[in-house]
């Protein structure tokens, strides 16, 4: 089984989101560990909880200090104990921006309401108010914008005629707890799912100057110039032509430079059974450890060496300044 993913949780009061989450974690096929519960407050409920189901705690009172200085306390707690992802579970403090940047596309939120709806709190209470059908609960990755990370996943409640907001927030929790631990589990494992995969290259890709996807031998490629003329500089492969992998392949130089890739990071590249005759390199993404700026240079390289050559000299220029 591959390794599990390690999640720091960040709580202020009793923690049933927290406590979802560490009950989640307990199946032998879930793929994130607990290994840190924190808080800004020493009392939180949910400190014994995790306490009591052997997991380590951190707390620290956030009075008397400015929000930088608290949040580099929690920071350093977080990866003292090894996160890798940050999970809040009704921390009610408002994170500082460097904070936030630290934990750029590491770290999650539950908010009670079907974001973009509602942001901040009442959002029970407003629901009812403008005449909904429907509220629910968003997972969400977080942002120094408050409650407007992009959303990973939403569950929808029903409004009944006689809901007040305590009544709503009952069964909204209910909806919470199950939420919380499957958007978690299918975040963390992003990067194992073929479709997150090619998403990835597929923007990066279609991010470089007069760029268009078109299939090649039933894998997707990326050709630059016209739609009669271009010319391919990437293709997404995924266990093709027998290969048991999922990789990006992007065009070398030529033999020479490709040996040398291969001879010194051979977990990384190998030569594609169709292509590298030709000198094409394989960028495996299938390691759970993908570094996608390195998958964008390589294919603003292979862009480069096709592109035709009025695009490439109007780089050329700008890179003078």
């Amino acid at each position: 089984m591959a390794e599990k993913a390690k999640i720091g949780i960040m709580i202020s009061g009793r923690g049933s989101n927290m406590a979802a989450l560490v009950y989640a974690a307990k199946a032998r096929d879930c793929p994130f560990e607990i290994v840190l519960v924190a808080s800004n407050d020493p009392q939180a409920a949910g400190l014994s909880l995790a306490e009591a189901e052997g997991i380590a705690t951190f707390a620290h009172p956030h009075k008397g200090l400015t929000r930088e200085a608290h949040d580099a306390i929690m920071h350093d707690a977080l990866v003292g104990a090894g996160a890798e992802y940050v999970v809040l579970a009704g921390y009610m403090r408002i994170l500082s921006d460097s904070f936030v940047d630290h934990w750029t596309d590491c770290m999650l939120n539950i908010h009670p309401s079907l974001l973009p709806l509602y942001k901040g709190v009442d959002t029970y209470q407003r629901a009812i108010d403008a005449g909904d059908k429907m509220a629910g609960c968003s997972v969400h990755l977080v942002t120094p914008e408050l409650d407007d990370g992009p959303v990973l996943a939403q569950t929808e409640v029903a409004i009944l005629p006689d809901d007040d907001a305590d009544s709503l927030a009952g069964r909204i929790l209910i909806a919470e707890h199950q939420l919380y631990p499957r958007a978690l589990a299918q975040y963390v494992t992003r990067e194992a799912d073929p479709d997150w995969i090619l998403a990835q290259v597929r923007q990066r890709a279609l991010a470089l100057d007069e760029t268009h996807e078109r299939a090649s031998f039933g894998a997707p490629g990326w050709r630059v110039g016209s739609e009669t003329t271009g010319k391919y500089f990437a293709y997404f492969a995924q266990s093709h032509h027998g290969e048991a992998s999922m990789a990006l392949l992007v065009k070398t130089t030529g033999l020479d430079e490709q040996t040398a890739l291969i001879d010194a990071d051979p977990d990384l590249y190998y030569a594609p059974k169709f292509y590298g005759k030709s000198g094409w390199i394989a960028i495996r993404l299938d390691t759970g450890r993908t570094d996608w700026d390195h998958v964008a240079d390589w294919l603003g390289k292979s862009w480069r060496m096709v592109a035709p050559r009025r695009l490439t000299r109007m780089i050329e220029i700008a890179d003078q300044f």
